[in-house]
């Protein structure tokens, strides 16, 4: 079983989707002139981040299988030590020689090491899967947005973290700590040749680090301050087989398996939580039926198979003896790990107890604790700051539908300050014809600039 990432202690929660608003702060000190050019040079910064973000799409790092990663990390790592960044390539576990798992790592030092800001972004994407009308691949650039598989998720949002720091080095602010920006791999499977083993082998924890910015994609006003937990299960119904015309005979897989489904939809209830997550319909818990398979599975079964009127290549006239479903519940920061294990445990022993001959095996393939970052901690206030400063509104509070490696700094690495903020919406995320609007890639990259000046100048 995969171990459980970060137990939350001292939860405040605070009021949903929180905005922040602030009379005074380290960007006030700037002068006017400064916090000026500063933004001006971002702005130049966050067209240029377009562009290197196209380039990025371009090589199709997907994942499965984990394509790519060797190139893709290659390019960011120039990238970087033209920025003036010392730069190391670190490979993960489980990789070959024909799909290398390489992470980029770069640390710019100002006057001290410490404090030190890491800005990461994971490089793999998901598969593109059907109805593009553009090319997945093709980083496209039109119409005020940029096209293609990692155009919001999140080859954007890595772009404008690294540019953001490169107009801080145009602006010639001298820092007295330390900017680092990564480039991991593995992220949408888990994470763990990427930042769990950059946290795992000292590369990246509380020993390093003092706060972590992950460019997902959340919008330029938005700071997503944590996520909802997971519990991903497989279940193995096994019943007892006979033959299709005397089902009675029989206890049918596949039967217990949809009571099984449809009974754990009834039991998640009807918890709101307090955590600000979006969208409005992840506030409550939700459950989503992976995947089922049952009977007796013919491979390479065509339904006209069944149109020949000989019945060939048809499964033999059996009630299913086993079925297996795989189920993603997401859970709420209030539920917790060991209800949702009971819950699933009591709809089992209820399913059993009315067919007799059912039984359930239950074997569970990830599970992640809930995260939350302190509203008031110093990072939230500094990227708030950074946000008000550049688009003239209040930042807002959200947390996150989905995991992502937040979960890996905190209980891993330790590092209490961490957020999601980068351009780009989540509901494009995994999408056909997936973007990112332009002007979110330039304001993310003036906000980040402001956040990093604001915290290590």
């Amino acid at each position: 079983m995969w171990q459980e990432y970060y137990r939350p202690q001292n939860v405040d929660t605070g009021d949903t989707h929180r905005s922040m608003t602030f009379s005074g702060s380290g960007l006030a000190s700037l002068r006017d002139d400064v916090l000026d050019r500063i933004l001006s040079e971002a702005a130049v910064c966050g067209e240029e981040a377009a562009t290197f973000a196209a380039e990025l799409i371009r090589i199709p790092t997907v994942n499965p299988p984990g394509d790519a990663y060797r190139e893709c990390a290659e390019l960011l790592g120039v990238r970087l030590e033209a920025d003036g960044f010392e730069t190391e390539y670190l490979r993960g576990p489980g990789d070959d020689a024909q799909r290398p798992k390489i992470n980029v790592l770069g640390r710019r030092r100002g006057r001290a090491t410490r404090p030190a800001l890491h800005l990461n972004g994971h490089i793999d994407v998901v598969p593109p899967g059907e109805g593009w009308t553009v090319d997945p691949f093709g980083g496209e650039i039109r119409d005020g947005y940029l096209y293609g598989r990692g155009a919001a998720d999140m080859k954007a949002g890595l772009a404008a973290a690294v540019f953001a720091a490169e107009a801080v080095r145009r602006t010639g602010i001298g820092l007295r700590g330390t900017v680092e920006i990564s480039g991991t791999v593995d992220e949408e499977s888990g994470g763990l040749a990427g930042v769990a083993h950059l946290a795992a082998t000292g590369r990246v924890n509380s020993r390093t680090t003092d706060y972590v910015i992950i460019p997902e994609p959340f919008s330029p006003s938005r700071i997503c301050i944590g996520h909802r937990g997971v519990l991903w299960f497989r279940i193995v119904a096994r019943g007892r087989i006979a033959h299709g015309s005397m089902p009675f005979l029989g206890a049918s897989a596949i039967d217990a398996a949809a009571d099984v489904a449809l009974g754990l939809r009834e039991a998640i209830g009807d918890l709101v939580t307090e955590l600000p997550v979006v969208p409005e319909g992840a506030r409550r818990p939700t459950i989503n039926m992976n995947s089922i398979a049952g009977g007796q599975v013919i491979e390479g079964l065509d339904s006209s198979a069944a149109l020949d009127g000989h019945g060939q290549g048809l499964p033999s006239p059996c009630v299913a003896d086993q079925c297996e479903l795989v189920v993603d519940r997401r859970y709420l920061l209030e539920e917790g790990p060991d209800a949702v294990r009971a819950e699933v445990r009591g709809v089992l022993d209820a399913v059993e107890a009315r067919r007799p001959g059912i039984q359930f095996e239950v074997e569970e393939l990830l599970s992640v604790l809930p995260t939350h970052t302190p509203n008031d901690c110093e990072l939230v206030e500094s990227l708030a700051r950074a946000i008000e400063t550049t688009t003239g509104t209040a930042a807002d509070l959200v947390a996150s539908p989905g995991t992502y490696d937040h979960k890996h700094f905190q209980r891993i690495g330790g590092i209490g300050q961490c957020v999601a903020y980068g351009p780009g919406e989540l509901e494009q995320a995994h999408q056909p014809d997936e973007r990112c609007l332009l002007s979110d890639i330039t304001q993310a990259t003036q906000v980040m600039a402001l956040t990093i000046v604001d915290l290590l100048s």
